[in-house]
This record gives C-alpha cells, sequence and structure tokens, in this order.
C-alpha cells in the first residue's frame, strides 16, 4: 500500500505521503546519472518521457536521512537533536554506499561514538559548516508531519538541519523546503509564501528570482535561471526543485519528469519536488511501474 491508512493522525499521513514521493523522486532521478556524460541523450530521454528501463529504482542518501529523521521525529515528537545525531550515524553505518556527501563521510562516523560531538564537529565542515543541500532533501516529511502549525514546522527544520549543516544557507534551504511541504498539505503553497518564511540570504534572493518565472518557461531554461543542484549548494537546489513542485502541486508525475529536464544534482532535486508535491498527493497518481521499481521503504 502506498497511501496510509485514513486511520493514521493528519500529520502522520501527510509525513508519510510526503516520504513516499520523496523516496519516489530520489530513485526515479538517479536513474538518469549513468547519461550524465551524454546529457543531450539524457535531456532527450526525459523529454520523450522514456520511463528508466531498470528493474529496481535504488533510493540514495536522500531517502535514507529523511527515513531516519522521519523515526527519530515519530519516537520523540519532535526533533531532539543528540538522538537525531546518532539516528543520521547508524542510518549511514547500516549502508555507506548510499551516495553521501564528502562531509557525511567525514561527520556521520564521528557521530556514531560521540553523537552530541554535532555541535563542534558540523559547524567545523568547510570553515563555517556545510551549505549544501544535503539539509533540505530530507526535510519535506518532517514540514509535512507539522504542516498544522507551520512557525513550529520551521523551527523544527531549523533544528534538523544543524546538526550536519551549520552554515545559515543550509539551514534556509531545509526551512524553505519544510514549509513548501507543509503549505502543500495546506493547499496554500505557493513560491512567495515560501520565500517570505525563508530566512534572509541566498536561499530566499533563488526563491524571490523564482517568483518571477513563469510557468511556461522550460524547465531548463528555469534550471539555468535559477540553478539545478550542479554546485550540490542549497542556494543552487532548492529555488528550482520548488518552482517545479509549484509548477505541477497536483500531479506528481509531470512535476517529477520536469524536474529532471534541469538535469544536474537530480536525485536530489527530484527528492525535494517529490517530497512537497507528494506531501499533497500521494503516490497513487503515478505510473504503476514506477512503484513497483521503486526500492521498498520498509
Amino acid at each position: 500500500m502506498t497511501t496510509p491508512p485514513p486511520s493514521l493522525p493528519a500529520g502522520a499521513a501527510a509525513a508519510r505521503r510526503s516520504l513516499e514521493g520523496l523516496a519516489l523522486g530520489d530513485a526515479f532521478g538517479e536513474r538518469w546519472f549513468p547519461l550524465f556524460r551524454r546529457p543531450r541523450q539524457a535531456y532527450n530521454e526525459i523529454k520523450a518521457r522514456c520511463t528508466p528501463e531498470e528493474p529496481v529504482w535504488h533510493w540514495t542518501d536522500d531517502t535514507a536521512l529523511a527515513r531516519a529523521l522521519l523515526r527519530a521525529v515519530d519516537e520523540d515528537g519532535e526533533v531532539v537533536q543528540d538522538r537525531l545525531a546518532l539516528c543520521f550515524a547508524l542510518a549511514f553505518e547500516a549502508d555507506s554506499a548510499r551516495g553521501y556527501g564528502h562531509g557525511m563521510h567525514i561527520l556521520l562516523p564521528e557521530l556514531l561514538t560521540s553523537p552530541t560531538d554535532w555541535r563542534t564537529l558540523a559547524p567545523a565542515l568547510f570553515e563555517g559548516g556545510s551549505l549544501g543541500n544535503g539539509a533540505a532533501m530530507r526535510v519535506a516529511p518532517l514540514g509535512a508531519r507539522f504542516h498544522e502549525d507551520v512557525a513550529h514546522a520551521t523551527g523544527q527544520a531549523a533544528l534538523q538541519a544543524a546538526v550536519t549543516h551549520a552554515h545559515p544557507e543550509g539551514i534556509a534551504g531545509a526551512v524553505a523546503v519544510a514549509v513548501a511541504a507543509a503549505l502543500s498539505v495546506r493547499g496554500e503553497y505557493t513560491l512567495a509564501a515560501v520565500a517570505e518564511r525563508t530566512p534572509e540570504g541566498l536561499v530566499r534572493d533563488g526563491l524571490r528570482r523564482a517568483v518571477d518565472v513563469p510557468f511556461t518557461t522550460e524547465p531548463w531554461r528555469a534550471a539555468d535561471l535559477l540553478g539545478n543542484g550542479q554546485r550540490i549548494r542549497a542556494d543552487d537546489t532548492v529555488p528550482f526543485a520548488l518552482w517545479t513542485a509549484a509548477r505541477h502541486p497536483d500531479d506528481l508525475e509531470a512535476a517529477l519528469w520536469a524536474t529532471a529536464e534541469g538535469l544536474g544534482d537530480v536525485d536530489t532535486t527530484c527528492a525535494i519536488t517529490g517530497g512537497v508535491v507528494g506531501a499533497a498527493t500521494g503516490v497513487d497518481g503515478v505510473p504503476a511501474q514506477w512503484l513497483q521499481r521503486r526500492e521498498p521503504l520498509n
């Protein structure tokens, strides 16, 4: 079953929908990486809507850490940073070959034995903390879970981000995605509303630019204007992913194809888009073979 049973509380059900959409986007986007040395072929196949042929679509660290985050929040009721640091470290230990970035290969093994050390280790990454897209790629289910209180979702997103991505831009990217997912569940999602709730900085500037990019714009062109995650930075990833989510708020399949057209860090952009759109739609509307091929979550 892909849609959570109606007996779940509203927040838990929304979080599960978001996680399903995030994992599908992650696994779908990852399929295009072998073609990235031939970007024209990749783009042409995406434009032609050629479904990836692999029998199993494996997901990456995006989903592994989203699962760990949601499990920790379900157990504690909120973000408890020291326990979350350990949960992230355990997810890494369970399968470190999921495509984790360089910084996480440095940080997470250390947190396995000393989870409270995130307070000193995370800010020391890259001289001021990571401003990468890792805190943003995993956070949509948390935003969906706390959708009834967007301000609370914002604070929780910042807390979970700081454990691994202490730079203000890394935190801002997570806040933006969590807000987008919360507003998606509420039926109130707009890029302007997300920008308004995102801390000042490069991520917010990118979202403000995204507001002015018409939805008639070809996704590849929007990616040129907003970034496609190729730099692995939050400000280079979040605005485009949230633009495609806003372009297709009721159609997860269309949102993922549009996001893939931007190429770049396509598993992460598709994970973000999938988590935001899926928080409202679930995954039942996508092709059955996509769900059959996607690696299970449980």
